[in-house]
């Protein structure tokens, strides 16, 4: 049966865009920061998720709470970027929020006949620690993350056994004129590597053993890699895989990846409109500590593959607004492999299912 690549309004029409928002990034698992950015009792970090204000904060449980960033009293935004507090104080009337939620004071509120301030508390989100990183959902009904994405949270930790340890050295942040979805359908095919990624498959993977597979909603990438003396930085570890490459796509905006040596980086499309997205790749090292071989990999990274995708996602942009642009045809392998596109078969999927339900 042949499967034809979704019509163009996905990419180009606003309504879709803001019914994804509205919709599919407000009930699915979204990252929000890394616990390391909330390192003490009272540090805080706010981010944004499907048009939310949110923000995460640490409790004097050492706990991490996240709560909608608005005041219970007249709905002035509670806290911006990050920082750290003892309480929560709205800037517009003073409420005071304690770090678990509940409101602790305002100016004059017992002037207010039968006012019971144990009856106000911010609204909570639902919020996962997933090795280090923090994912939040604004659907209180959402299936918990391992049951979105079974067996990733396993595997991961046999690839970073020393995930704990690790820390973001740097954030990348690359702007691309496409539409989310035109870059997370790159993302998850290598039916074009040979073609335009000539360092990354000849010098990290052997493409012909690379293919992706689903498991629940996450993208499961596997490959053989080069020799390792054929690699294009220094590989040293002393962990398992150390000498494998393999990532794990959770479905709809965020990845890990784990390079030879077990080194850590991670993919977090954020949509800002139909026509724009900003992917933020996060590169880790252990504590945080400057680490040259990361640095190189990810200017390396940056020179190659990065660049070479934007060229590519970019012009696919411009191409879906084009008149004369009929979908054409998948070329869906039964067998899999790197130039079958199953995985964008069932991206496509979801991203129908998202937006008609």
């Amino acid at each position: 049966m042949t499967i034809r690549s979704l019509d163009a309004r996905y990419y180009t029409d606003a309504e879709v865009f803001r019914a994804e928002t509205r919709g599919l990034f407000a009930r699915s698992w979204q990252f929000g920061c890394h616990v390391s950015d909330l390192p003490d009792v009272g540090s805080y970090m706010t981010f944004e998720i499907g048009g939310e204000s949110l923000f995460a904060i640490r409790g004097r449980d050492h706990e991490i709470r996240v709560f909608y960033n608005v005041c219970q009293h007249r709905a002035h935004q509670l806290v911006e970027g990050s920082g750290t507090t003892r309480v929560v104080v709205c800037p517009y009337h003073a409420w005071t929020y304690e770090m678990t939620g509940e409101l602790r004071a305002g100016p004059n509120l017992k002037a207010v006949e039968g006012f019971d301030p144990k009856s106000i508390c911010l609204t909570q989100v639902r919020a996962e620690e997933f090795l280090g990183f923090l994912f939040v959902n604004l659907d209180p009904d959402a299936a918990p993350m391992d049951a979105w994405f079974p067996q990733a949270r396993e595997e991961l930790t046999e690839w970073l056994p020393h995930w704990a340890d690790l820390k973001p050295l740097e954030w990348v942040e690359i702007p691309e004129n496409c539409n989310w979805k035109v870059s997370v359908e790159n993302y998850s095919e290598c039916y074009h590597c040979a073609l335009n990624h000539p360092t990354f498959a000849s010098g990290v993977v052997k493409p012909e053993t690379y293919d992706i597979q689903p498991q629940g909603m996450c993208l499961r990438h596997t490959t053989e890699c080069q020799n390792l003396e054929a690699m294009t930085y220094d590989i040293h570890s002393g962990f398992d895989h150390f000498d494998e490459y393999s990532s794990w796509f959770l479905w709809p905006v965020f990845s890990f990846q784990v390079y030879p040596g077990n080194v850590l980086n991670t993919y977090h499309w954020r949509a800002i409109d139909p026509d724009h997205v900003v992917v933020w790749r996060g590169w880790y090292s252990v504590a945080g500590v400057d680490d040259a071989r990361i640095r190189a990999l990810a200017q390396q990274d940056r020179n190659t593959t990065v660049a070479e995708d934007i060229t590519l996602v970019e012009s696919v942009q411009r191409g879906l607004h084009s008149r004369g642009y009929r979908p054409g045809p998948l070329v869906v392998d039964p067998k899999g492999g790197v130039n079958s596109e199953h995985p964008v078969m069932h991206l496509q999927r979801w991203m129908r299912e998202a937006v008609e339900g």
